[in-house]
C-alpha cells in the first residue's frame, strides 16, 4: 500500500514565487493543496486543507509569516510543519519565526532539489536547519533586548545528567554524528537521547531544543569551553 502523498501549502505575496515553487513540488509528486498571498490566507488554507508542510514567506502584507506561524502551530492541525522562506540569511525575522515554532528556513534562491528535499525532511519530523546555522542565529539574537522571547519555559530537572550533557552539546551546533564521537556513544544511542529530550521537554524538534538551551541559560552564546 502506497504512503499518502505529501501535502503542502505555499504562502508568499509574490505570485511568481508561488507558481514556481508549486511547479517544482508538483513535479516531484508533492500535492500543493492551496496557495496564499498573506498570513491570514495561509492560516485559513491550513485549516481547510490540513497540509503536512507550509512554505511560509516571512514578510507579507497584513498578517506576516511570523504571526501566521504562531497561529498555525498554536492551534492548527497536529503534525503540520512550517518552513520559513526568506531572502536574507540571518534575518532578525528568521529568529523570530524559529522561536514561534518553525522547523527551519530556506533562502528563496534555493535549488529545486534542495526545496523538495527540505519539504520531505521536515515532513519526516526532523528540523531543517544545520545545527551550526542554528547556533549562529541564536548567538546573534538570543540576548538582544529587542529579540522576541519564545515562552519556552521548561523544567530541566527531569533530564538525566547524560541528557543534559547531550542538550548542551546539541546547542553548540554538533550533529548527531559529532555528538556520538564526542560522547563515545553510538549514533543510535545519541538519537535515542535526543528523542527523549524532545519528549520530556515537549519540544517539536531540535531547533526548539537549541533555542531553549540558550534562553534557559543552560548555555551561553559563547558556549561551554572546548566546543569551538
Amino acid at each position: 500500500m502506497n504512503a499518502p502523498a505529501l501535502r503542502a501549502v505555499i504562502a508568499d505575496d509574490q505570485a511568481l514565487v508561488r507558481t514556481g515553487f508549486g511547479m517544482i513540488l508538483a513535479a516531484d509528486g508533492i500535492e500543493v493543496t492551496a496557495e496564499a498571498a498573506d498570513g491570514a490566507e495561509a492560516v485559513d488554507a491550513v485549516q481547510r486543507t490540513r497540509p503536512d508542510v507550509v512554505l511560509m514567506d516571512i514578510r507579507m502584507p497584513g498578517m506576516d509569516g511570523i504571526e501566521a506561524t504562531r497561529r498555525i502551530l498554536g492551534g492548527g492541525p497536529d503534525g503540520t510543519r512550517v518552513i520559513i522562506l526568506t531572502t536574507y540569511d540571518l534575518d532578525h525575522y528568521v529568529y523570530a519565526a524559529l522561536t514561534a515554532g518553525a522547523s527551519g528556513f530556506l533562502l528563496k534562491d534555493v535549488t529545486p532539489e534542495h526545496l523538495v528535499a527540505a519539504v520531505r525532511l521536515v515532513r519526516s519530523g526532523d528540523a531543517l536547519l544545520a545545527p551550526t546555522i542554528t547556533r549562529r542565529l541564536i548567538e546573534r539574537f538570543a540576548h538582544r533586548e529587542e529579540s522576541p522571547r519564545t515562552g519556552l519555559h521548561r523544567d530541566l530537572s527531569g533530564l538525566t545528567p547524560r541528557e543534559l550533557e547531550v542538550l548542551r552539546l546539541l546547542a553548540t551546533g554538533l550533529s548527531n554524528a559529532e555528538l556520538a564521537d564526542r560522547l563515545f556513544l553510538s549514533p543510535t544511542t545519541v538519537k535515542t537521547h535526543v528523542g527523549r529530550i524532545l519528549s520530556k521537554l515537549d519540544l517539536r524538534d531540535r531547533v526548539q531544543a537549541v533555542v531553549l538551551a540558550y534562553e534557559s541559560g543552560l548555555i551561553s552564546p559563547q558556549g561551554p569551553p572546548g566546543t569551538d
